[in-house]
C-alpha cells in the first residue's frame, strides 16, 4: 500500500510539472506573438509616419485687443515686424548652442526624440514633491509643438506632438532639428529665433555672441516674461548663473570661465517703442500681464496665436482720460499722472492712464502701490466710524493743535492742518469738506484703527496697512486702482465688485479659451451708511470744500475726496456710473508744488464730464433706512425755527438726534420736516447748474 501511494504521488507530481510546462509554454508563445504584433504595429506606424508629409509650418497670426464695443484697441505685433531672421547652425555662436543644449536637452544627440531616462527622472522628482516641478520635453518635442500645434492641453494634442516628434527625427538630421529650433524659439519682446534675439538684445549677429551673452539668451525661452533682462535683471542673472553651472556640469566650460562670464557687465540695446501712437498702451500692457500671469495664456500664443481679447475698456472714456491728463499736465515738466476709472456696478475698468508719456516711460502708475493717498483715504475711515455706531455726521471734535497719545501712552502723534489753519468745533461734514486732519485723527482714536483696516480690506484694498494714528491721514501707500475700486463700493451702495479687465479670449479658430464669470457682487456694508457718507462727500465740491474750484465744471451729482501729501496729489470721486482715481506726483519723490497739486481736481472733472457726456445726469438713490432732518450745526441737535444756520442732514435711521437745540432763543422747539424736494438736497442746485451749463 505504501508503494502504491508513493507511485501515485510521483505520477501526480509529474503531471503538475507537465501542466506547468504547458502553461509556461503557452504564455511564452502568447508573449512572443504579442511582442511580434507590437513590433509589427510599431514598424507599420513608423512606415506610415515616414510616408506622411509634415504639416505646413505655422507662421503665426496677429492677436488683437478690443474694447467693450468691439473696437480694436491694438494689435500685438512682434518687435521685428513679425519677420524671423533665420540663420544656419554654423552662423550661431558655439557658446549659445552649448548653453541651449546644457539647459534644455543634454541628451539631444543621443536620444531618438524622447528622453525616456529624463522622463523617469522627472516623474520621480514630481512624485516626491507632489507637484510638477520638472519636465522632460526634448528639443524635438518643443519644436514639434511650436511648429505644428496649438497650445491647448489635451491628450489628442499630446498624441499629435509625439507623432510629429517621430516624423521630425526620421526626416531631419540632429543638426537640422537644432537649427530649426534655434530659428523658431521665442525669446520675448516679439523676437523669434536666435538671430532676431541677438540683434534685439545686443545689437549683433548670433555668431558674435560671447559666452556671457549666450548664457543670458539661452535662459530666456523658459519664461520670456520673467527672465528677460529688460523685465527683471535679477531673475535674468540668476538664470544665467544656472545655465553657466549646467555648462560646467556638461564639460563645455571650466569653473573659471563660468565665474568670469557671470561677472561681466553686459551692454543691452534699449527697448524700441512703436513709432505710431497707441491707444491705451498702459491698459494694453495690463491686459497682457493679466492674460499671462493670472489666466495662464502662454506669451508666445498671445503674441502670434491670432487671439482676440475682449476687454472692458471704453474707448470714448479712454480718450477722455488721455485728453484730460494732457490738458492739465505741463508738458515741459517731469510731473507724472495716473487715472483709472471703474464702473462700480460691474467692476469693469473703463479707462486707464498710467503716465504722461508711454514712449518715455512704460511704468504703470495706476497700479503702483508706492504712493500715499493722503486725505483721500479718509472716507474709508469715516465709513467705518458711521458703521460702528459711535459717530454720526454731527459728532463734534475741536479742530486745534493736538498731541495724541497711543500705545498705552508710550508714544505720541502730533498732526497739523494744511497751512496751519484750524476751525474750532466742527462736525463730520465740515471736516470732510475742509479735509481737517485733527478731526480725522480724533475719529481714528475713537473707533480704533483695526476697524478702519477691516473696512479697507472689505472694500478691496490689499496693500499693507498698519494700525497707527497716522493711518487716518493716508500715510500707507495704496494704488489708484485700489482707491477707485474702494470708492466704487460707496457709489454702489455698499456692494463690492472686483475690478475686471478681460471679458473673453478667443483663439483664431473661434474657440473660447477664457470667459470671465458673471461679476460677483458682495455686500460689505449697509446701503444706508454709504448714502450718508456720499451725502457728506458731495460737500467737497460745494462752497468751502477742497474741490469747490471745479464745481462749475461738474454738471451732475458727484462725490469725492481730495488728498495731498508733500509728494502726492489725489482726487478720488464717483458718480453712480463711474468711480475714478486721479494721482499726480513725481517718480523720484520730489516735492509737489501747490499749483501742481491743484491739477488733480480739474483732470477728474474734465474726464468725468467728457466720459459721461452722453449719459443723463443721475442723483444718488436714497435707500431705505435713511432719515433726513434739519439740525443746528453748532450743537448737532435738531434745529428749531430760531436756529439761524440750520442745515438738512441725513442719518441712518435710529442714529438721528432726538433733542432740540436750546442755544437759540425766540420760539419753542418745533419739529421742522424737510420737503421731498429738500430731501434730495443737491437736486435743485444741480439742476440749475446743468441748465446754466
Amino acid at each position: 500500500m505504501a508503494w502504491q501511494s508513493a507511485k501515485n504521488s510521483t505520477t501526480y507530481s509529474s503531471g503538475n510539472k507537465v501542466r506547468r510546462f504547458r502553461i509556461w509554454k503557452r504564455l511564452a508563445i502568447l508573449t512572443m506573438v504579442c511582442c511580434l504584433i507590437v513590433i509589427c504595429g510599431l514598424v507599420s506606424l513608423l512606415l506610415y509616419l515616414r510616408s506622411q508629409a509634415l504639416p505646413a509650418f505655422s507662421s503665426g497670426r496677429v492677436s488683437q485687443i478690443v474694447d467693450i464695443g468691439g473696437n480694436v484697441i491694438d494689435t500685438l505685433q512682434t518687435s521685428t515686424g513679425g519677420k524671423r531672421q533665420p540663420v544656419k547652425l554654423g552662423d550661431v555662436s558655439p557658446d549659445l548652442i552649448h548653453a541651449t543644449l546644457s539647459i534644455e536637452d543634454r541628451s539631444f544627440y543621443k536620444h531618438i526624440g524622447f528622453d525616456f531616462r529624463g522622463m523617469a527622472r522627472a516623474t520621480l522628482v514630481n512624485l516626491q514633491r507632489m507637484d510638477k516641478v520638472q519636465g522632460a520635453s526634448t528639443l524635438t518635442q518643443q519644436l514639434a509643438r511650436n511648429l505644428f500645434l496649438s497650445h491647448e492641453r489635451t491628450w489628442s494634442r499630446k498624441m499629435k506632438e509625439a507623432a510629429y516628434t517621430v516624423q521630425l527625427e526620421m526626416n531631419y538630421t540632429k543638426d537640422e532639428i537644432l537649427e530649426m529650433y534655434l530659428n523658431q524659439i521665442y525669446y520675448g519682446h516679439g523676437a523669434y529665433g536666435i538671430e532676431a534675439a541677438s540683434r534685439f538684445f545686443f545689437g549683433k549677429h548670433a555668431k558674435e555672441l560671447t559666452l556671457a551673452e549666450s548664457a543670458m539668451l539661452a535662459g530666456i525661452p523658459k519664461g520670456p516674461k520673467y527672465y528677460s533682462p529688460h523685465n527683471d535683471m535679477k531673475n535674468a542673472k540668476d538664470r544665467q548663473k544656472t545655465i553657466l553651472q549646467a555648462m560646467v556640469d556638461c564639460g563645455y566650460i571650466t569653473r573659471e570661465q563660468a565665474d568670469e562670464a557671470y561677472g561681466q557687465i553686459l551692454s543691452f540695446q534699449p527697448l524700441q517703442q512703436k513709432s505710431n501712437t497707441v491707444t491705451a498702451p498702459y491698459f494694453r500692457d495690463y491686459v497682457k500681464n493679466v492674460a499671462v500671469d493670472t489666466l495662464g495664456i502662454e506669451e508666445r500664443l498671445l503674441e502670434q496665436g491670432g487671439l482676440t481679447i475682449y476687454t472692458t475698456l471704453d474707448l470714448h472714456a479712454q480718450q477722455a482720460a488721455e485728453e484730460a491728463v494732457a490738458k492739465y499736465l505741463p508738458q515741459n515738466s517731469e510731473l507724472q499722472a495716473a487715472l483709472v476709472s471703474v464702473d462700480p456696478r460691474s467692476g469693469y475698468i473703463k479707462a486707464m492712464v498710467g503716465g504722461k508719456d508711454y514712449k518715455q516711460n512704460q511704468f504703470n502708475r495706476a497700479l503702483a502701490t508706492t504712493r500715499q493717498p493722503g486725505s483721500s483715504f479718509k472716507p474709508i475711515m469715516y465709513l467705518a466710524a458711521l458703521q460702528s455706531g459711535e459717530m454720526t455726521s454731527v459728532t463734534h471734535f475741536k479742530s486745534e493743535p493736538t498731541i495724541f497719545h497711543y500705545d498705552n501712552n508710550r508714544k505720541t502723534y502730533q498732526p497739523s492742518n494744511h497751512g496751519g489753519k484750524y476751525y474750532g468745533e466742527i462736525d463730520m461734514r465740515q471736516a470732510i469738506a475742509a479735509s481737517d486732519n485733527i478731526y480725522a485723527v480724533n475719529t481714528m482714536m475713537k473707533i480704533g484703527p483695526d476697524k478702519v483696516i477691516d473696512m479697507a480690506r472689505s472694500m478691496g484694498i490689499e496693500s499693507p496697512l498698519q494700525p497707527l494714528p497716522s493711518l487716518a491721514l493716508g500715510t500707507f501707500p495704496v494704488s489708484p486702482l485700489e482707491m477707485a475700486s474702494a470708492f466704487g463700493v460707496i457709489s454702489n451702495q455698499g456692494v463690492r465688485v472686483a475690478a475686471t479687465a478681460i471679458l473673453k479670449i478667443v483663439d483664431a479658430d473661434g474657440k473660447v479659451l477664457y470667459e470671465a464669470p458673471q461679476p460677483r457682487q458682495e455686500r460689505v456694508i449697509d446701503p444706508a451708511y454709504t448714502y450718508v457718507l456720499t451725502n457728506l462727500m458731495e460737500s467737497v465740491f460745494e462752497a468751502g470744500g477742497t474741490g469747490n474750484r471745479v464745481s462749475s465744471l461738474m454738471k451732475r451729482p458727484v462725490a469725492g475726496k481730495t488728498g495731498t501729501t508733500d509728494t502726492d496729489a489725489w482726487l478720488v470721486g464717483f458718480t453712480p456710473e463711474l468711480s475714478t482715481a486721479v494721482w499726480l506726483g513725481y517718480d523720484k519723490d520730489k516735492t509737489i508744488a501747490a499749483a501742481e497739486a491743484h491739477q488733480a481736481a480739474p483732470i477728474f472733472a474734465e474726464f468725468t464730464e467728457r466720459a459721461l457726456e452722453n449719459v443723463p445726469p443721475k442723483i444718488f438713490p436714497i435707500p431705505e433706512g435713511v432719515v433726513t432732518v434739519y439740525i443746528d450745526p453748532e450743537t448737532g441737535k435738531l434745529a428749531t425755527a430760531a436756529c439761524p444756520g440750520k442745515r438738512m442732514e441725513s442719518f441712518v435711521e435710529g442714529t438721528e438726534p432726538t433733542e432740540y437745540c436750546a442755544a437759540h432763543q425766540g420760539t419753542e422747539p418745533e419739529e421742522i420736516k424737510p420737503t421731498e424736494t429738500e430731501v434730495h438736497r443737491s437736486w435743485w442746485k444741480d439742476l440749475k447748474r446743468w441748465w446754466n451749463g
